[in-house]
C-alpha cells in the first residue's frame, strides 16, 4: 500500500479553531498526480480554447488537454468541433499544425483524410474495405465526448456522465458575464499565445492565481516601478471581497490603483486616453446603466474556474490554463482578451499591460515563478515539515480579497475528488 492508499484526506481542518491545512504530500506524492488524472482531470470540465480563435469555417488549433492531443476546429457549416487527433486507422496524430486554415485534414502515414467535422472522407485502396465502411462511426476521427460553450468560452469534458457545462458553471456564469458585456460587439482573443513553464506542483499556481497576499511583497517592484512612474496610479485603495463560488471555484473581486483599458483613467494616459476612458464608461452606462458600469469598470476580478483555468480581469484580461506533467513540474498557456472593437490606442494599453505584468517577461510572472519553484524547494523538508497554513480570513463573515478563503474553496473541492471513495 503507498502512502496515497493509506490517506483519506489531505486536509487538516477544525472550523471552531480556525484551522485550515493542507498536506505537503499532495504537491510531492506521484500517486496522488495520478489520482489527480483520473478523479478530477478525467471528470471535470475543462477549458479548451475561445470561439474567437476559429472566426472562419476550416479554421483550426491544436491543443494539448490533459494528456489529451485535441483539434479544435470550425467546420464548413461553421459548426464548433473538438475531436480527438488521432486517426482512427493506426492512431497517427491526423494534425500536426499548431493552427491554420484548412479544406480537410489528411493523416500522413496512410492518407486517410477527413472532413472539417471529422469524418472519413476518403482513403486509399477504398475497394478493399467493406462497402459500408465510411458509414461507420468508427471510421471517423472521433468527438470529445462532452464539448459545450459559454459565452464563447469553450470546455471539453470526457466524461459522458458529466453535469452540464451551465450546471457545472454555476455562479462563475456572472463573472464571465461581466467580463464578455465589456465588449460591444463580442471579446476576442488576440494573437498569440504566452507558453512556459516552471518546477512546481500545479496547485501552487492555483493559489498563487487566486491569492491576494502576496502582491505587496511578491511584486514589490512592480508597485515602486508604478510609483516611480509619473501618472501611472491613481489614489484607489487595494481593497474587496474574496467569495467561494462552490464547486471548487472562487473570485477575488477588489479595486485597485493602476489603468484598466476597459475603463479606469489613470494621468499618464493623457488627455487621449481620458477622452477615450470618458467614451468607454458612458458606453457601458448607456448599456447597463451606472451601477453595473461601475462594477464592469472599476473593480478588478481573479476569477477561479476548477480545476485549472483562470480568468485574471485585471489590467488587462488574460486567461490562463496549466496542466501537471510530474508533481514538480507544469506547463502554463495563456492568451488576451479583449473587446473586439476596442480602439488602437485602448489596444496598445491593454497589449502593453498585458506583457509588462502578465507575460512570462514581464514583472509579475517570473517574480511568481520564483516564489513557487522555492515552495517546491521546501515541500523537500515535506516529511517533517509536513502542512501548509491557509487559515487567513477564517471565521470572518465577508473575507477580503487578500484572506484565503478562495483556496480553502479550492482545497476542499479537491479532497472531495481525490479521496472519494472508488466506484
Amino acid at each position: 500500500m503507498n502512502a496515497f492508499q493509506r490517506m483519506n484526506t489531505a486536509l487538516m481542518v477544525d472550523e471552531a479553531k480556525q484551522i485550515f491545512k493542507v498536506s505537503r504530500q499532495a504537491f510531492v506524492d506521484p500517486d496522488i498526480l495520478e489520482a489527480e488524472r483520473t478523479r478530477i482531470f478525467d471528470k471535470c470540465w475543462l477549458y479548451l480554447g475561445h470561439a474567437s480563435e476559429l472566426p472562419k469555417p476550416g479554421d483550426f488549433v491544436t491543443r494539448q488537454v490533459a494528456g489529451r492531443n485535441i483539434l479544435f476546429a470550425r467546420d464548413a457549416k461553421g459548426i464548433l468541433r473538438a475531436m480527438f487527433n488521432t486517426c482512427p486507422h493506426r492512431g497517427a496524430q491526423v494534425c500536426r499544425e499548431k493552427h491554420g486554415n484548412a479544406k480537410s485534414f489528411q493523416c500522413f502515414y496512410h492518407g486517410w483524410v477527413f472532413g472539417l467535422d471529422g469524418a472519413l472522407r476518403s482513403q486509399p485502396g477504398e475497394a478493399s474495405y467493406a462497402p459500408d465502411f465510411k458509414e461507420r462511426s468508427t471510421s471517423n476521427m472521433q468527438q470529445v465526448p462532452r464539448f459545450e460553450t459559454y459565452r464563447d468560452f469553450c470546455f471539453v469534458c470526457f466524461d459522458r456522465n458529466a453535469e452540464t457545462l451551465d450546471s457545472y458553471l454555476g455562479p462563475v456564469k456572472e463573472y464571465l458575464d461581466i467580463i464578455g458585456d465589456q465588449a460591444e460587439a463580442s471579446m476576442t482573443i488576440v494573437g498569440g499565445t504566452q507558453e512556459y513553464s516552471m518546477r512546481a506542483n500545479w496547485k501552487l499556481l492555483t493559489e498563487n492565481s487566486i491569492d491576494g497576499y502576496h502582491a505587496l511583497t511578491t511584486h514589490a517592484t512592480y508597485f515602486d516601478y508604478l510609483k516611480a512612474t509619473n501618472g501611472g496610479l491613481v489614489p484607489v485603495p487595494l481593497e474587496g471581497a474574496a467569495r467561494d463560488l462552490g464547486k471548487g471555484h472562487a473570485v477575488l473581486e477588489y479595486k485597485a490603483p493602476w489603468g484598466r483599458p476597459v475603463a479606469q483613467w489613470i494621468p499618464m494616459w493623457g488627455d487621449e486616453g481620458k477622452r477615450e476612458i470618458d467614451r468607454l464608461y458612458q458606453g457601458l452606462v448607456t448599456r447597463f446603466g451606472e451601477e453595473r458600469a461601475k462594477r464592469i469598470a472599476l473593480f478588478n476580478r481573479n476569477l477561479f474556474v476548477f480545476p485549472n483555468l483562470v480568468v485574471n480581469d485585471i489590467m488587462a484580461v488574460t486567461i490562463r490554463t496549466y496542466y501537471p506533467y510530474a508533481p514538480d513540474f507544469m506547463t502554463v498557456s495563456a492568451w488576451a482578451l479583449a473587446p473586439k472593437e476596442e480602439t488602437d490606442w485602448a489596444r496598445k494599453y491593454r497589449l502593453f499591460n498585458f506583457l509588462e505584468f502578465l507575460g512570462p517577461g514581464g514583472f509579475a510572472t517570473p517574480d511568481d515563478v520564483e516564489a513557487l519553484e522555492q515552495c517546491q524547494r521546501g515541500f523537500r523538508n515535506s516529511t517533517e515539515a509536513q502542512w501548509n497554513d491557509i487559515s487567513k480570513g477564517m471565521g470572518k463573515e465577508t473575507p477580503a480579497y487578500d484572506d484565503e478563503l478562495q483556496m480553502r474553496a479550492f482545497w476542499s473541492n479537491w479532497n472531495k475528488h481525490v479521496f472519494a471513495p472508488s466506484a
